[in-house]
């Protein structure tokens, strides 16, 4: 029996002679044909995100108006950038909506998966419908959200005055900018809510009767079987909720400009402003790796803080 098997592993192992003579194992061919495949992925990396990323690092240190050559100022963007006033104001933005809108977005789209895992009749219907503001464009659904909070004609004044209260005006004064740019986003947590649901599915059942066995109520589960189960998955749509709400920028862009008051200038839309409109590219340059290096500290602080709170069964923590 051994010896068969040897001789079987040295056949495929085995040399093979194609028709110009060349030699090669069909475990070369495997790995030739591999790197074939994954050359077109490896060259877009390297052609439209790696490229772009190192060229943008060195131009981060000149000053280029996309007319004249660049040219070698050091550390002037980042001077230039400690005593911008409209930057401080993106970053204070950026992080106030972020801290805002994270917590409650993993709430919203947490507490929808745990009231549509049921086998209820018709539930698949309910879930395509929380879902589907996902998959409309980010720009459409911009402007029906502009419609909503028209001041003037808008859905949800006409609504408030029903019930006696007055005119607001969401876009045009800064305290009820943000609120309406986080009521905006919340409207898509569909996608996060997919993937809460997923992993509630997953949890094992066996853990839930074993815990109603021991008196615990359906609030006591969901504290010590469910969310500790599902930690991971949190852990995972927290990291991904807080890269995302850091890069926010089509809502700004379309609906505000930015302001009222740079209320509503986040660090994205202030990068395109410096580089697109005051065609300060070097600058623009210079933000974007400052909002790269910020994005990634908050990730680690994250992972060096929540991590350790997450459970992972096959690990036994």
């Amino acid at each position: 029996m051994a010896s068969a098997e040897v001789k079987a592993q040295s056949v495929v192992n085995a040399p093979v002679v194609s028709a110009q003579g060349s030699r090669l194992t069909l475990r070369q061919k495997e790995a030739i044909a591999g790197y074939i495949f994954i050359l077109p992925a490896v060259l877009g990396f390297i052609l439209w995100t790696a490229g772009p990323m190192l060229y943008s690092l060195w131009l981060s240190f000149h000053s280029w108006n996309l007319i004249q050559p660049p040219k070698w100022i050091g550390l002037g963007n980042f001077r230039e950038m400690w005593n911008d006033r409209v930057f401080w104001a993106s970053v204070r933005a950026t992080l106030t909506y972020a801290a805002i809108l994270v917590p409650l977005f993993q709430i919203l789209a947490f507490s929808a998966a745990l009231l549509l895992n049921t086998k209820t009749p018709g539930i698949s219907f309910f879930r395509a419908a929380f879902y589907l503001p996902v998959v409309v464009p980010v720009a459409a659904a911009s402007f029906l959200w502009q419609f909503i909070f028209n001041s003037e004609f808008g859905l949800l004044n006409y609504l408030l005055g029903k019930i006696g209260i007055g005119k607001i005006f969401w876009f045009q004064e800064p305290r009820f900018a943000m609120s309406a740019m986080i009521v905006m986003s919340l409207w898509l947590f569909g996608g996060t809510m997919v993937i809460y649901l997923a992993a509630l599915q997953g949890v094992p059942e066996h853990l839930h009767e074993a815990a109603a066995l021991d008196g615990a109520s359906a609030l006591r589960r969901l504290f010590v079987v469910t969310i500790p189960m599902m930690s991971p998955v949190i852990f995972f749509n927290c990291v991904l909720g807080v890269i995302g709400a850091l890069q926010i920028f089509t809502q700004a862009f379309i609906i505000t400009g930015g302001g009222p008051q740079h209320s509503t200038r986040f660090f994205s839309y202030f990068v395109y402003i410096r580089g697109f409109r005051d065609f300060k590219m070097g600058y623009a340059s210079a933000l974007s790796w400052v909002l790269f290096a910020f994005i990634l500290l908050i990730s680690l602080l994250i992972f060096r803080t929540l991590g350790r709170m997450v459970y992972y069964e096959e690990e036994g923590r």
